[in-house]
């Protein structure tokens, strides 16, 4: 009987802390999947003002500013484009290119930061891997969209070694500066979250165009 009754007290005492462990809005990060720990961010978000989330629109209006120069720049390079207007059309291409690049790059460092999978001590090494991936990347593409554009589309030689030759370069712009800027925000004490794409963006877009019609010329 007394060790029936252990048992039961022992029972009860068990779905005590079950209930404890429940009812409590904190949970060990340890759990799978980290349910806890998101619970609490998540939490955080909610909780913080809708206008204090606007204040984001400073960082954005900066980097529409910068983003203007690219407008300087087809100015500048208007007499190239007037004797080769096919150059016009790989002008979103290869910014959005750009943009995509640096984008998968961007999350990819975030990620690896947040997970604890990249250090911050491995900057110049996550940079080289990066940079190298987006070369490879680009040179990949480059002969499909170029030798496309040949064939398929009739545009002519000139413009299509332009665009094969651009490519990899604006890849490697765009993965070197995505995951560039994550540790150089955290170096600085800014929040990568809000600043690395835009800023990403920004510059890939310029130094793309830029690097697009030197070649060009």
């Amino acid at each position: 009987k007394e060790t029936i009754e252990n048992q039961r007290l022992e029972m009860e005492k068990l779905k005590n802390q079950l209930a404890k462990a429940r009812s409590s809005t904190v949970v060990p990060s340890g759990g799978h999947g980290g349910g806890g720990a998101s619970s609490v961010v998540c939490e955080e978000y909610l909780s913080k003002s809708i206008f204090k989330i606007a204040r984001r629109v400073g960082w954005l209006s900066l980097f529409l500013v910068s983003l203007s120069l690219t407008a300087l720049i087809m100015n500048g390079f208007e007499s190239i484009l007037s004797h080769q207007i096919e150059l016009a059309y790989f002008v979103p291409l290869l910014a959005g290119h750009g943009g995509n690049t640096g984008g998968q790059t961007v999350g990819t460092v975030l990620s690896g930061l947040s997970n604890g999978s990249i250090a911050l001590s491995k900057a110049p090494t996550v940079i080289a891997r990066e940079a190298t991936s987006g070369f490879l990347v680009g040179c990949i593409l480059a002969c499909i969209v170029s030798t496309m554009a040949h064939y398929v589309m009739g545009i002519s030689t000139h413009v299509s070694v332009v665009v094969l030759c651009t490519m990899p370069l604006v890849s490697t712009i765009a993965a070197t500066i995505g995951s560039s800027l994550p540790f150089a925000c955290i170096a600085v004490g800014l929040d990568p979250s809000v600043i690395a794409a835009p800023a990403m963006t920004s510059l890939v877009d310029v130094s793309g165009l830029m690097s697009y019609f030197l070649i060009a010329n």
